[in-house]
């Protein structure tokens, strides 16, 4: 059960530049080593980190119209549900559990914030202030502001908030580019609203991409994360931000090893347009896209599985007015390379509709380059469209390939798999799969796929229909 607690110089406009090179390392004896020479290990210390970056961290209490702010008497959403095992023992003492379980659940929530601006700019999540009318922000020093909500990201779960002061303490912003896996971090927010709480741990892993996040490509950690977390910042042993803590992955509503932080690059991204026109506008390409794993790869004959495989190009859109093709691969954007296919809907996301990019193809064995002008994603076209996958027979007969191991039947969509042996079976080839090319090339008969397949080789990227999508299926003979 998955449980979701829901460029550098342009960060520079609102953070200046960032800290010492050094960061927060302790030097400590760790005895000798084979040759008694002393040795010492490389700790983090993260007391000064703490104690400079902290001030920028606020409390965030969000409720709807004159709902009790304080919890007393009333539930939360990121409350502790009350047949989990310590809930008796923490209703006691966390500020922010009720002690009289309620069912409002929707009308109080309470997070974490931090400060990007001296003038009262804050980020913090989204679903910790949606719907919420009374947003209440405490700071480190015990000030109480409300706050406005500026602007709110649903899809990357970015939201703006301002308070009226000036001179306030302010994050420094890092690149999360240059964020490696194992690199010590720590977060600092509100657990259960136990605020000024400070958790550390490490990078777990980068880019991971999460169901119906397709923008984001989160960073993973093992900090522990619970609610009360979310909008908090994510530091590295510099003291710069580099994430937003947002998401947690959990069986029982808590910590359990696995949290997720939106990058800093790309909340400022979010956080500019906000307060610019309180809105978000994305680029869009018009592809469906899937991952290329190592035989899809070898099947398209390239010597390394990265890039992202177009399994389908949306009429009239982008993509199809530049000429891109279904089996072709994108490799690049604007000269950067795409190591998942993740990369391409989130670096295309980044950039303003109207932009011009440039896109690096992998096609027929060559490498081409393509210009594209992306236009809007608009909350209508967010969702892959679908395609008919009704057939029609034809007057052709059934046909065998028995070094395929498929008996096919040429329908007006294409050819549609009636049996599944051998080799084809073991890639999960199913009876019902409609059989469109092979490789780029469609194949409407015995005769097409025949000479589709004689000049492909042993290594087959087949594009098949299943259901309301398609998808390539590599089919690798012996």
């Amino acid at each position: 059960m998955l449980l979701i607690a829901a460029g550098c110089d342009r960060l520079q406009h609102w953070f200046g530049k960032g800290n010492s090179e050094q960061g927060f390392v302790k030097e400590i004896p760790a005895g000798t080593d084979d040759n008694s020479n002393q040795v010492a290990l490389l700790l983090p210390d993260f007391t000064q980190l703490v104690e400079q970056q902290g001030p920028a961290v606020v409390n965030i209490q969000a409720t709807r119209d004159n709902h009790n702010i304080d919890g007393e008497n009333e539930d939360s959403t990121d409350a502790l549900p009350d047949n989990d095992p310590f809930y008796e023992y923490f209703k006691h003492l966390l500020p922010n559990v009720p002690k009289t379980p309620q069912s409002n659940d929707d009308e109080y929530n309470f997070g974490s914030g931090f400060i990007i601006s001296k003038d009262g700019y804050i980020l913090t999540n989204t679903h910790v202030v949606n719907g919420m009318n009374n947003i209440k922000v405490l700071l480190n020093d015990k000030r109480e502001f409300q706050a406005k909500l500026i602007g709110a990201d649903s899809q990357s779960d970015v939201a703006l908030l301002k308070i009226s002061a000036n001179e306030l303490p302010v994050v420094q912003a890092g690149n999360p580019k240059h964020l490696k896996v194992g690199e010590w971090v720590a977060a600092i927010g509100a657990p259960f609203g136990f605020d000024n709480s400070v958790t550390a741990g490490i990078v777990s892993a980068k880019g991971r991409s999460l169901p119906e996040e397709n923008y984001t490509p989160f960073i993973q950690t093992d900090v522990a994360i619970n609610p009360g977390n979310s909008g908090g910042p994510l530091f590295n042993l510099k003291g710069q931000v580099v994430g937003i803590n947002s998401q947690i992955y959990s069986r029982s509503g808590g910590f359990m090893g696995i949290s997720f932080a939106i990058p800093i690059d790309v909340a400022m991204n979010v956080a500019e347009q906000l307060k610019a026109t309180g809105k978000v506008q994305r680029g869009r390409l018009g592809v469906v896209i899937q991952e290329v794993n190592y035989n899809l790869a070898k099947s398209f004959g390239l010597n390394k599985a990265n890039g992202a495989l177009i399994t389908q190009v949306v009429t009239g859109g982008p993509a199809a007015k530049a000429g891109l093709l279904a089996g072709d691969i994108v490799e690049s954007v604007n000269g950067e390379e795409l190591e998942t296919s993740s990369d391409l809907p989130v670096r295309v996301g980044l950039l303003p509709p109207g932009k011009k990019i440039i896109l690096g193809i992998w096609r027929k064995g060559k490498k081409e380059e393509i210009s594209v002008i992306l236009d809007n994603m608009s909350p209508a076209i967010t969702n892959p469209p679908t395609i008919d996958s009704t057939t029609m027979p034809t007057d052709g007969t059934n046909f065998t390939e028995q070094l395929l191991g498929l008996t096919l039947r040429a329908t007006t969509k294409g050819l549609m798999i009636e049996d599944v042996s051998g080799i084809a079976a073991q890639v999960d080839l199913r009876h019902g799969d409609i059989i469109v090319a092979v490789g780029q090339k469609l194949v409407h008969d015995k005769n097409d796929f025949e000479q589709a397949v004689q000049a492909s080789g042993k290594s087959l990227p087949l594009l098949i229909r299943r259901g309301s999508g398609t998808q390539y299926v590599a089919l690798i003979l012996p």
